[in-house]
């Protein structure tokens, strides 16, 4: 009786952590990981102008994230790589649909250490590894995969492929020179150290990147969470997309 009195008190107590609000002015962000340079510098520059507001950042791969958000974790604002994980997390009505806005776009390119010369999609066969990132969590590995396979590759590199948790590995695995070459979104191969961008993929080759965000259904009444939703569709936004090289209309 004891036990089960204590058990039942235990459970108590975690149903009301659980319940705990967020802290007033805390902000949520799950963000595509090649967004963290632009989500950091917008993120402190709001800051600055809205003391109050205190942001807890997550980056990872869009379908890591999206899962992370179905489990339960807080989040008021998703920034999803495509529009996949977005559209997911409207099925299970955890994003406010209605409210979906695109933040930007980009371009898939290959970039790399190698000597050899790459300049093509066929070039590639060339090469000895090749890093992308899981196409079944990070969207870049998905438009890489799409882009071989309609270039008709896709089975000749497939003992060549290096799999990587998120883009951002991809490039690490590419400037550490762990493989030949990595597909990256052209926004992250700006900020290599070491390796070059060797080519553009063709945009024939695969879907459009774009970068849709929603405030979830939890913060769509939110006030903070509208407020800086607002502002990540303001002039600074753009410009600071610009400058790291995303694309804006």
């Amino acid at each position: 009786m004891i036990q089960s009195m204590k058990r039942i008190t235990l459970l108590c107590f975690a149903l009301l952590i659980m319940a705990v609000p967020a802290k007033a002015g805390e902000l949520n962000l799950s963000a595509a990981a090649s967004l963290k340079e632009v989500i950091n510098e917008l993120s402190a520059s709001y800051t600055a102008k809205h003391p109050s507001t205190v942001f807890i950042k997550n980056f990872g791969p869009s379908g890591t994230l999206a899962g992370q958000i179905e489990n339960g974790a807080p989040a008021d604002l998703f920034i999803a790589a495509n529009n996949q994980w977005i559209d997911y997390l409207k099925t299970k009505n955890l994003v406010d649909g209605a409210n979906v806005k695109m933040f930007a776009w980009n371009s898939l390119v290959f970039a790399g250490t190698t000597t050899k010369k790459v300049a093509s999609m066929n070039d590639l066969l060339k090469l000895d590894k090749i890093a992308i990132g899981s196409p079944k969590s990070v969207p870049a590995g998905e438009y890489a995969m799409t882009a071989m396979t309609k270039a008709g590759i896709d089975r000749q590199l497939a003992g060549k492929l290096v799999m990587a948790k998120d883009v951002r590995e991809c490039l690490m695995y590419s400037e550490l020179g762990e493989v030949d070459g990595a597909f990256v979104y052209r926004t992250d191969a700006m900020l290599a150290q070491k390796a070059k961008m060797l080519f553009v993929v063709p945009q024939k080759l695969y879907p459009r990147v774009t970068y849709p965000m929603a405030l979830t259904l939890k913060a769509a009444q939110n006030v903070e969470a509208k407020a800086f939703y607002l502002f990540l569709q303001g002039t600074e936004a753009k410009s600071v997309l610009r400058k790291y090289g995303f694309e804006i209309k």
